[in-house]
């Protein structure tokens, strides 16, 4: 089958940066190859219209078309013109496409199936944090999920939601997200000294993700254990509630003065650096309050470290609370403290958490088990074509 994916990121150095959709379309397109597809990926939003291979995927990228006030519109005909063009060669199959921002919403390709997968669009996270969402970006991802030929979503907290907020009712396929589990080997499985362990956060530092409760966890994690240390990966997002221009100086305000004294920001690595980042902590934690299905959660499971996070929505559907992880309230700051802790302690503890989350990525989110589920679910809407 030549499956085909429309995205506005993908992580190469040729494409620009790019974040959780990017990297678990790339997970899912070696899972597919892997599997005797062809898999094409259509990134839009770029400099330049250029063709290149990354592993035996090809990644085609597609220049934005500027005209004042129908930008919009004119490169998303130039995409189902592309979509047409590259079905009409037997090039590809099926196209599959995130609902973020609603790419699709003016794209009816002539015969190529659209599947849209809800990985959390613009409209959902702002839902879900209270925030008033662009009407543009609602409109184009309404428009878009009710547009598609077939629906697939990361979590079934994620279906419901959508359907709730945009007053829906489709079935949505549940396929999550997934990570290539030999990727997130590691040797070092060995808890630090419980009194001088390091407690790592990695992802965007962003409100949503809880990063202005992390202070206040971490602070009443220091009164019970005065020498751990906290460090901190990833981007540093400008605050869109307050119109502050650095969610990062917000959080140091949030510390006390010993708690800061013991946290470390590291910025944004590059992803072939975060592997050791990982594999050089003892806990990790995720204190979110809005995702879809996140893969630094799966990532860091794969790697045989301790998990405390979020207990909202989707989280249920990827750790079992108390076997593979714990699970606790972003707001609850000393119980998520008091979690760390009773995981920084009882080493006998920490080695069943990493034992059943390790067998849970390698049974249930492993590339190998999640592509398979993808193509079945894309032999499906062959079938349901054929049939109508």
């Amino acid at each position: 089958m030549k499956i085909a994916f429309l995205t506005p990121e993908y992580p190469h150095a040729n494409t620009g940066s790019s974040g959780g959709i990017g990297t678990s379309i790339k997970n899912l397109a070696k899972g597919l190859l892997s599997l005797g597809c062809e898999v094409r990926v259509l990134v839009y939003g770029q400099n330049t219209d250029a063709i290149f291979y990354d592993d035996n995927i090809c990644v085609q990228q597609i220049k934005n078309v500027k005209f004042k006030g129908l930008s919009w519109y004119l490169i998303r005909k130039k995409i189902e013109k592309i979509i047409n063009k590259l079905h009409a060669d037997n090039k590809i199959d099926i196209l599959e496409v995130p609902d973020w921002t609603g790419i699709t919403s003016f794209i009816a390709p002539k015969k190529c199936p659209i599947v849209i997968k809800l990985n959390g669009s613009d409209t959902y996270f702002c839902n879900l944090e209270n925030r008033k969402s662009k009407w543009i970006n609602r409109f184009h991802e309404k428009r878009a999920i009710q547009n598609a030929d077939f629906h697939v979503a990361v979590s079934a907290f994620t279906a419901r939601e959508t359907n709730r907020i945009f007053g829906q009712n489709f079935d949505y396929q549940i396929i999550p997200n997934a990570i290539n589990a030999e990727d997130f080997e590691t040797t070092n499985n060995t808890l630090s000294n419980a009194e001088n362990a390091r407690i790592l956060y990695f992802g965007s530092l962003i409100r949503k993700k809880g990063l202005l409760e992390l202070p206040l966890i971490f602070n009443e994690l220091v009164k019970i254990n005065p020498k751990v240390e906290l460090v901190l990966v990833g981007k540093d997002v400008p605050d869109i509630a307050s119109g502050n221009s650095s969610t990062w100086e917000m959080m140091q305000l949030l510390f006390t003065e010993r708690a800061r004294s013991q946290t470390k920001y590291r910025g944004a690595l590059p992803y072939s650096e975060m592997k050791n980042a990982i594999q050089n902590c003892d806990v990790c934690v995720f204190p979110s309050f809005i995702e879809a299905f996140p893969v630094s959660w799966l990532e860091a499971m794969a790697m045989s470290k301790p998990i405390v996070a979020s207990n909202i929505g989707w989280a249920n559907e990827m750790i079992e609370n108390g076997r593979e992880g714990f699970l606790v309230h972003p707001a609850n700051h000393i119980e998520f403290a008091e979690k760390i802790n009773e995981i920084l302690k009882d080493e006998s503890l920490k080695e069943t958490l990493v034992l059943n989350a390790k067998n849970k990525v390698l049974n249930s989110f492993d590339t190998k088990i999640i592509a398979r589920k993808n193509l079945d679910f894309y032999f499906q809407i062959f079938n349901d074509i054929k049939n109508k």
